[in-house]
């Protein structure tokens, strides 16, 4: 039997490097939309959420936050979400998995993409905030603290936190 070559698909470099291309401008744009939900979003809770006071009676309080996070979140979908789809984080992509709507072997690149692009966002904000003189990550009043009893703010006990 002879086989006629000029039919067979024939995989250039040219191909594969277009392919290997278009998953890292893929990925990229993950690290740098999760690295902007991360700053615009966290961002807003640990720079500018304060329920008002003495020194600041401005605060973003809980409204202010939740806008940061959706304005991100509909900023980044229209600016890049056609290039990869809109994966906010590894849940999205892993469920988009589970529906069949998306390629298995995308998957991993996703994730660490999205994960990396959090990290460093996460320490792009602890960079500011320790610029902050009443900045801290342990002591009385602490920034994110989460626990039960005397390590909890609120003041919550074992079985508030179990039922959590």
């Amino acid at each position: 039997m002879d086989i006629n070559f000029e039919i067979l698909p024939l995989v250039s470099l040219k191909h594969i490097v277009v392919a290997s291309h278009e998953s890292f401008c893929k990925n990229l744009v993950d690290y740098f939309r999760q690295a902007a939900l991360v700053l615009g979003g966290c961002g807003s809770a640990v720079l500018a959420a304060n329920f008002g006071g003495d020194g600041n009676p401005l605060g973003l309080g809980f409204l202010g936050v939740s806008l940061a996070f959706g304005l991100t979140v509909v900023t980044m979908a229209y600016a890049v979400g056609h290039i990869s789809g809109g994966h906010f984080n590894p849940a999205v992509s892993f469920g988009l998995l589970a529906g069949k709507r998306f390629n298995g072997s995308d998957l991993l690149p996703y994730i660490v993409a999205q994960v990396l692009g959090a990290i460093a966002a996460g320490g792009v904000l602890l960079i500011i905030a320790s610029g902050n003189a009443d900045f801290s990550l342990s002591g009385a009043n602490p920034l994110a603290t989460n626990g039960y009893g005397t390590h909890s703010p609120g003041g919550y006990t074992r079985i508030s936190h179990k039922l959590i």
